[in-house]
C-alpha cells in the first residue's frame, strides 16, 4: 500500500504548495487525484516518486520509505508524468529495452513488448526514431515503459491526455487488470466522467489541503462527481 502521512511541501518560507496531506492509495484499487489546476497534485506525485524532495511528513510503500530506502522504493513503482520528456535521439525499440534494463527485465522482456506494443497499435514504430512520433504515439511508448516491468504501483499524471478513444480504452483495460493482480493505482485526472466511472477510491485536494478522499460511491451517493467536485472546490472558484 502506498501511504502519505502529514505531507507538506513548501517551495519557499511563504509558498506553501501542500499542507498535511494524508492518504492512502491501497492495493487493488484504481486512485483518483483530483483538483483544480495549482491544487498541487502534480507536486505531489512528483515528491512520492522522489523527483521532488519535500519538507515534512512520511511516504511509505509496503513498509518502505522514500527518503530511508530510495532505490528500494522506486523499484516498485512507475510514473507517467504530464508531458513525458523521452529520448527523442533513440527509437522506440531502444527506449523500452533502456527502460528494461533498469528494472532488470530478463530476455521475456521482447514477447512483453511486443504484447503491449501490439496492444497501443505502434508495433510498426518501434524501429523509428521517438523524434517522428506524434503526441500521442509518445504518450503510447509512455504508458509501455511504465506497464512492462509490472510494477506495484503506477502513479500517472493526467495519463488520458492526447490518447485516441483505442489506446484510452486499452488502459483502462490495463489499469483494472493492475489492481486485479493486487498492484495498485494512482492517477490524476481533470476529467471527471473517467474518474466517477473508473476510480474505486477519490482523494480531493483543494489549495493544497486535503478536503475530501474515500471510496468513490460512498463519498457520491445521490450526486455525480462533477457536483460533488465543484461543491467542494468552489473556493478555489471564487477566487480563480
Amino acid at each position: 500500500m502506498l501511504k502519505l502521512e502529514h505531507f507538506s511541501k513548501y517551495y519557499s518560507a511563504q509558498v506553501c504548495a501542500v499542507d498535511d496531506l494524508s492518504f492512502e492509495a491501497p492495493c487493488g484499487e484504481i486512485t483518483g487525484f483530483l483538483g483544480h489546476n495549482g491544487a498541487g497534485k502534480t507536486t505531489t506525485l512528483r515528491c512520492i516518486v522522489g523527483i521532488l524532495d519535500f519538507q515534512h511528513g512520511r511516504i511509505t510503500l509496503d513498509g518502505k520509505t522514500l527518503k530511508e530506502d530510495p532505490v528500494a522504493f522506486k523499484k516498485q513503482l512507475a510514473f507517467l508524468p504530464d508531458n513525458p520528456d523521452l529520448y527523442e535521439f533513440m527509437t522506440g525499440t531502444d527506449y523500452l529495452n533502456f527502460i528494461a534494463d533498469l528494472y532488470d527485465m530478463n530476455s521475456s522482456r521482447h514477447s512483453i513488448i511486443e504484447e503491449y506494443a501490439k496492444k497501443f497499435e505502434i508495433s510498426h514504430a518501434l524501429g523509428n526514431s521517438i523524434a517522428s512520433y506524434s503526441h500521442g504515439m509518445k504518450q503510447k511508448l509512455a504508458l509501455i515503459s511504465a506497464f512492462m516491468h509490472d510494477p506495484h504501483v503506477l502513479i500517472l499524471d493526467e495519463p488520458f491526455v492526447g490518447l485516441d478513444p483505442q489506446a484510452s480504452f486499452v488502459m483502462k483495460q490495463l489499469l483494472r487488470r493492475q489492481c486485479e493482480r493486487g498492484g495498485s493505482v494512482l492517477f490524476s485526472t481533470h476529467v471527471l466522467e473517467v474518474a466517477e466511472k473508473l476510480c474505486d477510491r477519490l482523494v480531493i485536494i483543494r489549495q493544497g489541503k486535503l478536503v475530501a478522499q474515500g471510496k468513490t460511491q460512498e463519498l457520491l451517493g445521490s450526486q455525480d462527481l462533477e457536483q460533488i467536485f465543484f461543491q467542494l472546490t468552489q473556493e478555489d472558484t471564487a477566487h480563480a
